[in-house]
């Protein structure tokens, strides 16, 4: 375990910023900032049941009955040699599995809803990252809560993953990955269940909108996370596309590790040097390539899992996507022309100021002109920088002792502009996407031999246009995500102890308008989660103290569909629940 300590307390202390959900073990203890006993385990204060809850909204099911195929269940051990025990999570190891089809339950299909449900049992055991793959696809990514010696959180996670259906019509080989340590230490064994729901499409409910051809970026044919160890690492793929691509799309996860896990909070490499181990500034972001061609900007959320920066600022409710990972989308079909030639081409994702490391995968998904063998056409300009443009601000004065205070800014701005046609066997289709992605991260910092101080406000801000023009008809989708993130961290020596105090609020805003020449429609998506919580920390071990928390999610969508819950908890139990609607 790689530590770091400040200057007032001896090498028996370690830092509290919690670790540990990485597919290596050596990059799974991680940690910085203000110091904690070691030798105290995670949540060991926690007795309360009924944890995780999220006001999340569930994905929407047909009202119908689906066919379900399940896909593992944990067997109870001791197992014969033989036998496999997928869902049994007790190793750092892939447990792969047969996948078959559901018979007797052919396509189309309204929906298919990837659904999996999560306990750990009851012991000392931090949050791990969790993967499944389906045909090398991923089918779900996210982290898991962590359990204490008498609380033994459970949850279910679902996907809508509709726009998957080409993988789930063959058999192959599907792959559940979650990487945990057990040993006399770390006790938690965590347990899952998984499933697909087919819903079969009928007069009610017509089928859903799903890829033509589907190709996984993924570190093996099987799935498996592909770790991004610097800035120059890329996650590659080579594929030769059908010859009638119409549109593309690339959904990408990006999912902050070891000494990026907590990379907002990071500094500009020269005061790294001397507050913190974590560098390369705070700003980090995803860049995508086609055939060496900047093709598109997956910004990175900040999520924060329940292990990171407090545990107890997570019971009962942890912060926006830390269960279930929501990829991001970029929009490739510009260069739909280019992929249409039968030869190989390269699409590749790297993270910008990457420190190490992240844990990356992505999904291209194609749509095909289904009445033309072949269709042709050009990227005509691509005005997209290969980079971001960062510019970094330090206002922070040393002191005599090694402490620093002041201030430090780091702005970024990436513009994307892309045009391309296709000529389909519907005439030309022209596509123009406009994007503009900007960041900016503010930290005031106080830093002594007794004190660490960081007080955070972090905005990314995402733009976007898409104008699609055939027959001289133009249809735009005009979208707008703000992710706000605050984080106040104080952590105060005094006596032989210390006290630390946290807060911080996480948002996620999402504004979609699609206006065609017939009609205008709109979603809206607001999630925010907001925390807060005191550590008394002593030499025998540390009490949580005021915790509060409040997460209020609100989902609306032109047609009627609305969804509004508030939950809100004190010391570290659900008080309030509410529903509107």
């Amino acid at each position: 375990m790689r530590l770091r300590f400040t200057a007032a307390f001896p090498a028996a202390c370690a830092a509290f910023l919690l670790l540990a959900r990485a597919p290596h073990p050596a990059s799974a203890m991680t940690t910085r900032l203000a110091p904690a006993p070691q030798s105290q385990a995670p949540l060991h204060r926690i007795t309360a049941p009924g944890y995780p809850v999220t006001a999340e909204p569930p994905v929407r099911h047909p009202n119908e009955t689906p066919c379900v195929d399940k896909l593992f269940t944990p067997k109870t051990p001791p197992l014969q040699p033989s036998q496999s025990n997928v869902g049994y999570f007790a190793d750092y190891s892939d447990h792969p599995f047969d996948y078959t089809p559901p018979s007797n339950c052919p396509g189309p299909y309204a929906k298919i809803i990837f659904r999996m449900h999560f306990r750990v049992t009851a012991g000392v055991q931090y949050d791990r990252t969790g993967a499944v793959w389906i045909d090398g696809t991923m089918v779900y990514f996210g982290t898991t809560s962590e359990p204490a010696p008498n609380a033994s959180p459970e949850w279910t996670i679902e996907r809508d993953v509709t726009e998957l259906a080409p993988i789930f019509a063959q058999p192959s080989v599907g792959q559940a990955s979650v990487y945990n340590i057990v040993n006399s230490k770390y006790t938690g064994i965590i347990l899952g269940w998984a499933e697909l729901e087919f819903y079969p499409a009928t007069q009610h409910y017509g089928p859903g909108r799903a890829a033509d051809a589907v190709f996984p970026l993924a570190a093996g044919p099987t799935g498996g996370y592909v770790a991004l160890n610097g800035p120059s690492n890329q996650m590659t793929g080579s594929f030769s596309f059908p010859k009638n691509t119409e549109a593309a799309y690339l959904d990408v996860f990006l999912e902050s590790q070891g000494g990026d896990e907590f990379w907002y909070t990071c500094f500009p490499n020269d005061l790294a040097q001397k507050f913190s181990n974590c560098g390369n500034t705070a700003f980090r972001e995803g860049d995508v390539f086609l055939d060496g061609k900047p093709a598109g900007v997956a910004p990175v959320y900040p999520r924060i899992y329940t292990g990171g920066i407090d545990p107890y600022l997570w019971i009962p409710i942890p912060g926006v996507q830390t269960l279930n990972f929501r990829p991001y989308r970029v929009d490739l079909t510009p260069f739909a022309g280019l992929l249409d030639d039968g030869n190989p081409h390269t699409v590749a994702v790297s993270v910008f100021n990457d420190n190490n490391y992240f844990n990356a995968n992505a999904v291209l998904l194609v749509y095909e002109d289904h009445a033309a063998s072949q269709v042709t056409g050009a990227l005509l300009s691509d005005g997209t920088p290969a980079f971001p443009h960062e510019n970094v601000i330090e206002h922070v004065t040393s002191t005599p002792s090694g402490g620093g205070h002041g201030k430090i800014i780091v702005t970024a701005t990436h513009p994307v502009a892309l045009h391309g046609y296709v000529i389909t066997s519907k005439g030309r289709v022209d596509t123009t996407v406009r994007q503009k992605v900007d960041f900016s991260n503010v930290q005031h910092i106080d830093v002594t031999s007794s004190r660490f101080i960081q007080d955070i406000t972090q905005l990314t801000t995402v733009s976007s246009q898409t104008d699609t023009r055939r027959g001289g008809r133009t249809t735009s989708t005009i979208a707008q995500s703000t992710w706000p993130l605050t984080l106040n961290y104080h952590y105060v020596a005094s006596g032989g102890g210390a006290v630390q105090t946290t807060s911080v609020q996480q948002v996620q805003s999402e504004n979609v308008l699609l206006r065609t020449p017939s009609h205008t429609r709109s979603s809206t998506l607001f999630d925010t989660v907001k925390s807060a919580d005191t550590l008394t920390i002593t030499p025998s071990g540390f009490t949580p103290s005021n915790g509060r928390s409040r997460q209020q999610v609100k989902e609306l969508e032109f047609g009627g569909y609305c969804w509004e819950k508030t939950l809100e908890s004190r010391n570290y139990v659900i008080v309030n629940s509410t529903k509107g609607c």
